[in-house]
């Protein structure tokens, strides 16, 4: 198949791919405190993944030889794997520190209600 044949097609799977990186890109502009590392990384990623088709594309027009596609190919595809691979050790981490937190609240709510219903029973008042 020719190039530019391909480098066409490249430019329509990148158009049709908007439903992926149009919400990555919201993710990223949301900000730091918006969204967890994780999930920006990950967004960092998709836009990386289908950046990367669109320098396939591109290179695929301006380069007679194969080597210069592949090569871009293959710079993109291990830049993509080594930040979702990043972006799911993040989000285990994340999910840690979530479960971490939860049981922690599972030991103080017993607590916290046994105060609530004993001080007022107790007819402890608090100093004004």
């Amino acid at each position: 198949m020719a190039q530019p044949v391909l480098a066409l097609g490249c430019a329509l799977v990148t158009g049709a791919g908007c439903v992926w990186y149009l919400p990555a890109l919201a993710d990223l502009r949301a900000g730091a405190a918006d969204r967890p590392p994780s999930r920006r990384t990950a967004a960092f990623a998709c836009l990386t993944g289908w950046g990367t088709v669109a320098a396939v594309g591109l290179t695929l027009l301006v380069t007679a030889s194969w080597w210069a596609p592949c090569a871009v190919t293959a710079a993109g595809g291990t830049a993509v794997a080594v930040l979702r691979v990043r972006a799911a050790l993040r989000r285990a981490g994340e999910r840690r520190e979530t479960a971490r937190l939860w049981a922690g609240l599972a030991v103080a709510l017993p607590v916290a209600v046994a105060a609530a219903v004993l001080v007022p029973a107790a007819g402890v008042t608090l100093a004004r």
